[in-house]
């Protein structure tokens, strides 16, 4: 249950009341200061020092995301993956941490990388089933659990529950990627999670117009100081233009998101079973086997994102992709605009992806025209 009994859409709608407190505007400032004034004293009486490690256009954005995921405090990050990295970066070398094998390929790629040459233990597991993550904990070693659920782009589930009482008896924090579901949809504080990560580019900005990412915590503890004073030093913040647009886009989040769960309920419907299709992805999807999960964590829907996977292998895949003419052809996800993507050529011979899937981002055009775009781009195919 959410402490709060306002609606998050209003709570969102709102900005939590924010405004201009010098012109008593509805929209609040822009402050682009990278430098705030000492008083006679050496005291900074606004309560800022200097604009890397804290801005006050940042505290809007933060202070609604940490209310609407029912955290501690939140920070905003320059990006997604220099929020996630900051996570890994708080650990000590020679921590062991555990990942899931779907997963985010940027980050999955860092971890593979540069993490394990930093000297992190690395396991990726097979995340729907709680006993191969249990199987994977080194005792003392192990620090962190990361998950991600819905797993991008085959939209496997985890368990957070689970996770969280594996890794409490581990003694180590869970860290869980929310980008796709939102705080609207799932609140992984509220399942055990320590630690919730966005890709703020993605649905909190929701217009494919600012890149930046986000961290909240359940507890303001060391581990979180640690990761606030990784990104002052690293200077991985966003300007303050960005943190404006970022909050002003989180202002219609609820529409936009409830659209999108609805479209893509819909798409899935429709083309589960299609001739032309191996198989839809999709959470919401009875048959899909991480639904029961999924219902029981995901509240309001199962998320704007699903995946079809092509008859033809990559060459199908790739064909109906560009035949589309609605669908826009684009990387990332939870703009307005509807994209899609052949993973297969983004993540390389390394990924688990499948080489004859499209993920599709369903945006806020009206669902019959991506329906009927699609049914033709696999028209195409027939011989």
């Amino acid at each position: 249950m959410r402490p709060d009994p306002i609606h998050p859409d209003t709570l969102l709608a709102r900005a939590l009341g924010a405004h201009d407190p010098a012109t008593h505007g509805v929209v609040p400032a822009v402050h682009p200061a990278t430098t705030f004034l000492r008083a006679g004293d050496l005291s900074y009486p606004g309560g800022h020092s200097y604009a890397r490690p804290f801005n006050p256009t940042f505290d809007g954005a933060e202070t609604l995301l940490a209310t609407l995921e029912g955290a501690a405090q939140a920070l905003l990050f320059s990006s997604g993956m220099s929020a996630a990295t900051a996570v890994f970066q708080a650990l000590e070398p020679g921590d062991h941490v555990i990942a899931p094998q779907v997963m985010y390929w940027g980050l999955r790629n860092w971890l593979k990388g540069f993490a394990a040459q930093w000297g992190l233990g690395l396991d990726l597991v097979d995340m729907r089933d709680p006993a191969a993550v249990a199987a994977a904990v080194r005792p003392g070693r192990t620090k962190l659990i990361w998950a991600e659920t819905p797993a991008n782009p085959t939209w496997e589930v985890t368990d957070l529950a689970a996770c969280a009482e594996i890794a409490r008896r581990a003694g180590a924090w869970l860290a869980v990627d929310n980008t796709v579901p939102t705080p609207l949809l799932t609140r992984p504080v509220e399942h055990g999670a320590d630690i919730v990560m966005h890709s703020a580019t993605k649905y909190l900005n929701g217009h494919s117009d600012v890149l930046g990412g986000a961290l909240a915590t359940a507890h303001a503890d060391g581990f979180w100081e640690r990761i606030a004073a990784i990104r002052a030093t690293q200077g991985a913040v966003p300007g303050p233009f960005e943190a404006w647009l970022l909050l002003r886009g989180m202002r219609t989040l609820g529409l936009r998101v409830e659209r999108a769960c609805a479209t893509a309920q819909r798409l899935a419907e429709h083309f589960d079973g299609h001739p032309r299709l191996e198989a839809v992805l999709y959470p919401g999807l009875p048959s899909h086997p991480g639904h029961a999960v999924a219902a029981r964590q995901m509240n309001g829907g199962f998320g704007g994102m699903l995946s079809v996977r092509v008859k033809g292998g990559s060459a199908g895949a790739v064909a109906a992709s560009a035949a589309l003419r609605v669908w826009t052809r684009a990387t990332s996800l939870g703009g307005v605009e509807s994209l899609v993507e052949h993973r297969g050529s983004i993540e390389g011979p390394d990924s688990p992806c499948p080489q004859d899937l499209l993920r599709l981002s369903c945006g806020i055009e009206h669902a019959d025209d991506l329906i009927a775009d699609l049914e033709q781009a696999l028209d195409t195919l027939r011989a």
